[in-house]
């Protein structure tokens, strides 16, 4: 009776332990669905009421940005990849949203009339193409930041304190059992240390792998804007370039992650070196995107936290 029972209560425990485990699972996965349809249907929302794209201020862009990083976090789940990619997407969105939310001033969120040089059909193509190139840059660049600080934490030793206990393995007495028992462990501590080397090796090669993957779509993004943006600027302003501070730091930021995908291409700088120049247009992306808007001066001000204050 009593085996009986404690059979029927470790069943229901179990079954219980696994409904918790997949409930948590399609929560993670179709709580971002549900954001990005959220999200989609404000967008979409803002576009019908105001009339216009829903691109023309800080907040709108920001909006925008936790969409585009929604996007990426979804897009292997759906093709069934193993990636990290959701260790990145997931707080991205959260705390992009979270700042558009609740960062701003209630005044930056309402939508606006366009000024004139936005009133151009160009508006949705420049600005969504920039947009979604500084979210998956800004993804692949934080990839390579997790690939830094894996590389270079303290190394771990693959013959580490008990080193020392190899040299003399075979110098002892048959009759030291004890003697061959610490050896013995001291074997498997070492096999355990080179295991945990090789899955820290496996790591670094997918940080970098995807990285580079996700680097290479957002500067065909960033490419696409520029050019578009360039093409705009001559119909809007009379010039396709008038090095305005924001696009001398778009102009920095495809210099910096050109030369990323150049020297990436040689098997000598992947890894650390590649994952380096990543990180440093980490930081320059949110220069062109977001310092240049604390300043509010150049041809592209409007936007800016002065005007919408």
């Amino acid at each position: 009776m009593i085996f009986s029972t404690l059979e029927h209560i470790l069943t229901h425990i179990s079954f219980s332990i696994v409904s918790i485990v997949i409930t948590i699972y399609l929560m993670t996965l179709l709580g971002m669905i549900a954001t990005f349809f959220c999200i989609t249907g404000l967008l979409v929302t803002r576009w019908i009421y105001s009339e216009h794209f829903p691109l023309s201020n800080l907040y709108e862009s920001l909006i925008f940005l936790s969409w585009g990083f929604s996007i990426i976090h979804m897009v292997p789940k759906i093709w069934n990849h193993k990636n990290d990619l959701s260790a990145i997407t997931a707080p991205s969105t959260i705390f992009t949203q979270g700042f558009a939310t609740s960062g701003l001033l209630t005044e930056m969120h309402q939508s606006t009339i366009l000024v004139p040089a936005l009133q151009s059909q160009w508006l949705m193509m420049h600005v969504s193409m920039m947009i979604l190139s500084y979210a998956a840059l800004l993804c692949g660049s934080l990839l390579s930041v997790s690939l830094l600080v894996i590389t270079f934490r303290k190394s771990l030793g693959v013959f580490g304190k008990n080193n020392h206990s190899l040299i003399g393995l075979f110098s002892f007495d048959f009759d030291e059992i004890q003697y061959v028992n610490e050896r013995s462990n001291a074997l498997l501590n070492n096999s355990l240390l080179l295991f945990r080397n090789y899955h820290r090796y496996q790591l670094i090669q997918q940080l970098d792998r995807w990285s580079y993957r996700v680097i290479s779509l957002g500067f065909i993004f960033l490419t696409i804007g520029i050019l578009s943006g360039a093409v705009w600027a001559n119909e809007a302003w009379g010039s396709y370039w008038n090095w305005d501070p924001k696009e001398t730091w778009a102009f920095i930021t495809w210099t910096i992650f050109a030369i990323y995908l150049h020297i990436r291409t040689n098997q000598n700088f992947q890894g650390t070196n590649s994952a380096i120049v990543a990180s440093m247009g980490f930081l320059i992306i949110w220069v062109c995107y977001f310092g240049v808007n604390l300043l509010g001066i150049g041809l592209h001000s409007y936007g800016s936290f002065t005007l919408a204050s």
